[in-house]
C-alpha cells in the first residue's frame, strides 16, 4: 500500500477533482474517461489508494501538521503553545477558543476529511459495479470493505469534532446533489458502525508490500471505540453500547504492547506488534514518492531546531511526576523520559541522551563560537515524541516517522474502562498494570473501587497518549472538559459554545440546506 498510494493520487489527480469550494468531483471517473477507469484490479487497488491518501492529510507537506495538530490538539490540557505558533491568528484562535466559524484550520479538517470520504464512496460504488470477470471476487470484496473502513474513519474523524455532520453516503456526481442537510447525532453514529461493521471481515494481516491497510483489527479497535463513546452519550442505552464495545474490544487479537515505548514514535520500530493501524511514511523518492514529512521541525523546540509550534503543559508533566519515583528503574514513571525531554539527571548524566549530549548543553545560551555558556542552563520541556532517534534525523530537514493512529494500550485501557463502568473494578485493574508495568516501569496500581479504577484509567491514558490526540475526545466524554481546562487556566473555554466546532462558514456558504 505504501508504494502505491503516492502514484495513484497522481495518476487520479485528474479524476479526483476538487474546488476550493467543494470536497469532491462533479463528474464521474469512468464518464471523464470514456471508461478507461475501474476497468480492472489494477483501477481498483488505485481507487483505494487515493482513499487512503487522505488519512490525516499527510499528502500534503505543510497542512499535515498544520492542521491536525492545532485543530486536535491545541485544545487539550495537556497542550501548550510553543512561540512560533503565537504568530498565526487561526491557530491562536484554536488554543484561546476564541475561534469563528470561518477558520481555516478546522474548515480544512471538515473538507478534507469529507474528500476522504468522497474517495471511499467512490470505491464502494465503482468496485461494486466492476464486471465479473475484471476483478477476482475477494479482492473485490477486500477492496470494498477497505472503503467502508475509509468511510467510517472519515465520518468518525468528523463527528469527534462536530456535534452534527453530513452524511455522505454515495458518490455525488451532480452540483444538485451538494446540498445535504445536517444529521442527527445518533444517526452518524448509526452510519458509521454499520460501516465498521461490514469491515470486521477484513483480512487481520497482510504481507510486508500492503503494510498499513486496515485489518479487522483496526476495524474492531475503532467499532469499540465507537459504541464506548457513544455510551457516554445516550445514557438510555449505555449498558447495551458497553457490552456491544467490550465484544468488539475482544475482537482485537494478536497485538501485544512493545516494551520500548519510544521506539513506536521515532522511527525506529515501525508497525510495531503493539501497532494496530498506523500512517505510513518513507524517505524513499523512487518513481517520484513523496511520503516524507517535517514533523520534527514542527514537533520540536527551538533549541532542538525546530520551528517551536507544540509543547507538553505544566499540567502533563505533573501529571507524569504525579506517582513520585516509584517505577522499577528509581525514577518516575517511563513515559516520562520516554515522551519528553526535560531538565533532570537523567539527561543529564554524560551518556549523550539527548541528541548525543546533555540536556543543559542544549537549552542554554551560546557563546560567538556557538558553544554552550556554563549556568545559562534553563528548563524547558520540550517533547520527544515523534522526534528522531540520533543526530542525524534531527539535522535532515525531513524525516519519516510513521503515526500510530490506534494501538493495543488504548484497546487495553478501553476495555478496562468499559469493565469498570459494568461495575467490574477487579476485571478492569489486570490491563491497566499490564499497561504501567510495560511502558511506565510502574508497580501495581493502588485502590479497587471503581471509582478509584476511574481514576486511575482517566490518569493512564493522559500520561500515554499525548500528541496522539484522545485527550479531548476522553475528557468530553468523561463530561470533564470545563473542570480540566479551568485547571489548567484555559479562562477561554465554554462548555456550551466550545466541545464542539461550528459548522465551517465555507460549508454554509455552499449548501443550501444548512441554517445560516
Amino acid at each position: 500500500m505504501k508504494k502505491v498510494i503516492y502514484i495513484a493520487s497522481l495518476c487520479l489527480a485528474s479524476l479526483f477533482v476538487s474546488s476550493c469550494d467543494d470536497y469532491l468531483t462533479l463528474e464521474s471517473p469512468d464518464q471523464l474517461t470514456s471508461g478507461s477507469f475501474w476497468r480492472n484490479e489494477s483501477d481498483a487497488q488505485a481507487g483505494i489508494s487515493a482513499a487512503y491518501s487522505q488519512l490525516e492529510y499527510y499528502i500534503d507537506t505543510w497542512e499535515f501538521a498544520e492542521v491536525k495538530w492545532p485543530v486536535e490538539a491545541y485544545r487539550e490540557d495537556i497542550i501548550n503553545m510553543g512561540n512560533d505558533a503565537r504568530n498565526y491568528p487561526n491557530w491562536l484562535e484554536l488554543y484561546n477558543f476564541t475561534y469563528t466559524n470561518g477558520n481555516s484550520q478546522f474548515s480544512n479538517y471538515w473538507w478534507n476529511n469529507y474528500k476522504g470520504a468522497s474517495f471511499a464512496n467512490q470505491v464502494i460504488e465503482k468496485v461494486t459495479e466492476m464486471e465479473e470477470g475484471t476483478i477476482d471476487p475477494t479482492v473485490r470484496t477486500q477492496i470494498i470493505n477497505e472503503g467502508y473502513f475509509l468511510r467510517a474513519y472519515y465520518h468518525l474523524k468528523l463527528l469527534l469534532n462536530w456535534k452534527e455532520i453530513i452524511i455522505r453516503d454515495k458518490y455525488i456526481t451532480s452540483q444538485a446533489e451538494l446540498s445535504k442537510g445536517l444529521s442527527p447525532r445518533p444517526d452518524a453514529w448509526d452510519f458509521i458502525i454499520e460501516d465498521l461493521k461490514r469491515a470486521t471481515a477484513l483480512p487481520s494481516s497482510y504481507d510486508n508490500d500492503n503494510i498499513g491497510r486496515a485489518t479487522s483489527g483496526a476495524a474492531n479497535a475503532y467499532l469499540g471505540f465507537a459504541y464506548l463513546t457513544r455510551a457516554y452519550e445516550e445514557s438510555d442505552k449505555k449498558t447495551e453500547y458497553l457490552n456491544e464495545a467490550l465484544t468488539a474490544l475482544n475482537n482485537v487479537k494478536g497485538y501485544e504492547l512493545v516494551k520500548k515505548f519510544s521506539s513506536m514514535f521515532d522511527a525506529s520500530n515501525k508497525n510495531s506488534k503493539e501497532s494496530i493501524f498506523e500512517l505510513q511514511t518513507s524517505m524513499s523518492s523512487a518513481n517520484g514518492a513523496n511520503y516524507r514529512t517535517q514533523l520534527h521541525r514542527w514537533i520540536g523546540t527551538s533549541e532542538l531546531w525546530g520551528w517551536d509550534e507544540i509543547l507538553p503543559s505544566n499540567v502533563l508533566m505533573e501529571a507524569y511526576m504525579k506517582e513520585g519515583e516509584i517505577a522499577t528503574t528509581g525514577r518516575y514513571d517511563s513515559r516520562l523520559y520516554e515522551s519528553v525531554f526535560f531538565q533532570c539527571d537523567y539527561f543529564n548524566d554524560g551518556s549523550g541522551r539527548v541528541y548525543g549530549g546533555d540536556y543543559d548543553n542544549w537549552f542554554c545560551s551560546f557563546d560567538d563560537k556557538n558553544n554552550p555558556i556554563p549556568g545559562t542552563s534553563y528548563n524547558r520541556p520540550s517533547f520527544r515524541k515523534f522526534m528522531p532517534t540520533d543526530y542525524d534525523g534531527l539535522y535532515n530537514n525531513y524525516c519519516a516517522i510513521n503515526i500510530p493512529l490506534m494501538r493495543y494500550a488504548n484497546v487495553l485501557l478501553m476495555k478496562a474502562e468499559v469493565l469498570n463502568e459494568q461495575g467490574h473494578p477487579e476485571q478492569a485493574i489486570p490491563l491497566i498494570n499490564e499497561i504501567r508495568n510495560v511502558h511506565g516501569d510502574m508497580p501495581a496500581m493502588k485502590g479497587t473501587s471503581q471509582q478509584e479504577v476511574r481514576e486511575q484509567i482517566e490518569h493512564e491514558r493522559m500520561i500515554e497518549f499525548p500528541l496522539e490526540n484522545w485527550r479531548w475526545y476522553d475528557l468530553r466524554r468523561w463530561g470533564k472538559l470545563a473542570s480540566a481546562l479551568a485547571d489548567a487556566g484555559r479562562a477561554g473555554f465554554n462548555v456550551e459554545k466550545n466541545s464542539f466546532y461550528p459548522i465551517p462558514l465555507t460549508e454554509i456558504n455552499s449548501n443550501d440546506q444548512i441554517n445560516k
